[in-house]
């Protein structure tokens, strides 16, 4: 499938955008743009301020650009045609779509740009690399939380990423390995809230009217959805401790909300995921590059290996009340 066609205002805006990023740019630097699916929620708003405060930014080694997809991969593959255009030396890609990014991807790939992926996968074997984190794991983490605390008994509800990015599907596996050790729990519903936190409270909503009294369990692929599922249950004049609820993605509402006793959440470092992106990036630009990013010494089971390795994988940090007070306070 490819996309080439997009709206004639949004075409103009985003190759406005990165006209007035290609005249500012710094003479010699390495010219990046991070194109990530969307900027509206605090995960990939984490993504992009740790990207722009890459030590190799920060000294002028790269100029880097952050082009939002507005969750649109007609969107994102304008993108692409625009950095090709404008020259751009690398790409770091978090795709929308596992599909759809894969054109984008062989565009840049023809036009000699080197793309490292990020965060969510695309069908390509075209990428350089791909830094990210190993979310057939995170939802079988996080579903597992849920049903350990319902005891393996009673019924719950699945709030989904969008559909086709590979965090909905590969977290989707996950939660259903999950929920095959607990043979007695009934899913009730399972739909998409495209990772929004007010699309989830909608869903919870009509689902607690629907099933009344027979929800136990939320599992929420995202902290975002998680927590606007909290919301429709707090709103409905129910007890929040009596469900069993988890998100991924440790962002600050989730981490208040697990020291609250709210949910469970799953720490998914995103700002290693950006700059060991960068890092690799650059390598595949400078060869002679050696990575800046603290992340390499933060995760050293996540070995350099000269920025060759097809993938990184940055590990999970569960949220605990041990642990949330440090999270937090990485916020400020």
């Amino acid at each position: 499938m490819t996309f080439r066609k997009l709206s004639t205002t949004v075409s103009a805006l985003v190759i406005g955008l990165s006209l007035a990023t290609a005249a500012s740019a710094k003479d010699g630097a390495i010219k990046i743009g991070a194109a990530v699916y969307g900027l509206n929620a605090e995960f990939m708003q984490l993504w992009a301020d740790a990207a722009e405060n890459h030590p190799a930014v920060k000294s002028g080694l790269v100029d880097l650009t952050v082009f939002d997809g507005r969750y649109d991969a007609l969107v994102q593959q304008d993108q692409f045609e625009t950095m090709i255009t404008q020259g751009y030396d690398a790409i770091v890609f978090v795709p929308i779509d596992i599909d759809a990014g894969a054109t984008a991807v062989e565009l840049a790939h023809e036009a000699g740009i080197p793309v490292v992926g990020s965060n969510t996968m695309v069908n390509s074997k075209l990428l350089t690399s791909y830094v990210g984190s190993d979310d057939v794991q995170a939802g079988y983490m996080e579903a597992k939380s849920v049903l350990d605390k319902m005891g393996c008994k009673g019924n719950v509800v699945i709030l989904e990423g969008p559909i086709g990015q590979s965090a909905q599907i590969q977290r989707g596996e996950g939660n259903k390995k999950a929920l095959a050790e607990c043979p007695d729990v009934k899913v009730l519903e399972q739909q998409t809230a495209n990772w929004s936190r007010a699309e989830a409270q909608s869903l919870m909503e009509n689902w607690l009217t629907a099933h009344d009294k027979e929800i136990n369990g939320v599992i929420g692929q995202n902290d975002e959805m998680a927590l606007g599922a909290i919301e429709a249950i707090k709103s409905a004049g129910l007890n929040v401790s009596d469900f069993a609820i988890a998100g991924v993605d440790g962002v600050t509402d989730a981490l208040n909300a697990v020291k609250e006793g709210s949910m469970a959440s799953i720490l998914q470092d995103g700002a290693a995921q950006a700059q060991g992106a960068i890092d690799v990036a650059i390598k595949a630009v400078k060869p002679d590059y050696e990575p800046m990013s603290e992340i390499w010494k933060q995760y050293p089971q996540m070995t350099w290996e000269d920025g060759k390795k097809t993938e990184y994988n940055v590990p999970w940090t569960p949220v605990t009340l041990e642990n949330v007070d440090a999270l937090l306070a990485k916020r400020k």
